[in-house]
């Protein structure tokens, strides 16, 4: 399983105290089948837990995630500043994930290398 995070969700969570291996627990919670809310279009709304907050009211992810294959962290919120994606951003991330699940090896290997993508690695 590889997981990544878009450069626009990286600064995010860099901002919001998110750090990868919160990122690592979410996509083992979701490949233990607690997947959060499917959204459709292989996007899912999984929620993540702060220090010193738990789930309810920590942030909300939006991801891209195919088991056992690949996950793309995409977009992200506190619960606090939006309730939900509109109907167009879902659209849009429905879109994005369509071309990020179906990348190649070859293909996140030149997105890692260039920036646009970052892989979620352990913090250590």
């Amino acid at each position: 399983m590889r997981i990544f995070k878009i450069k626009e969700f990286s600064k995010w969570a860099a901002q919001e105290g998110l750090t990868d291996n919160v990122l690592r627990q979410a996509v083992a919670e979701m490949e233990r089948g607690l997947s959060g809310a499917n959204l459709g279009g292989q996007v899912f709304k999984k929620r993540v837990a702060l220090r010193g907050r738990g789930k309810s009211s920590g942030l909300r992810t939006l991801l891209a995630y195919r088991m056992g294959s690949k996950a793309f962290f995409i977009y992200g919120f506190a619960k606090n500043v939006k309730d939900n994606v509109s109907p167009r951003e879902l659209k849009a991330l429905k879109a994005a994930a369509e071309i990020y699940l179906n990348y190649n090896n070859e293909e996140l290997n030149r997105a890692v290398k260039s920036g646009v993508l970052i892989e979620v690695t352990s913090d250590e």
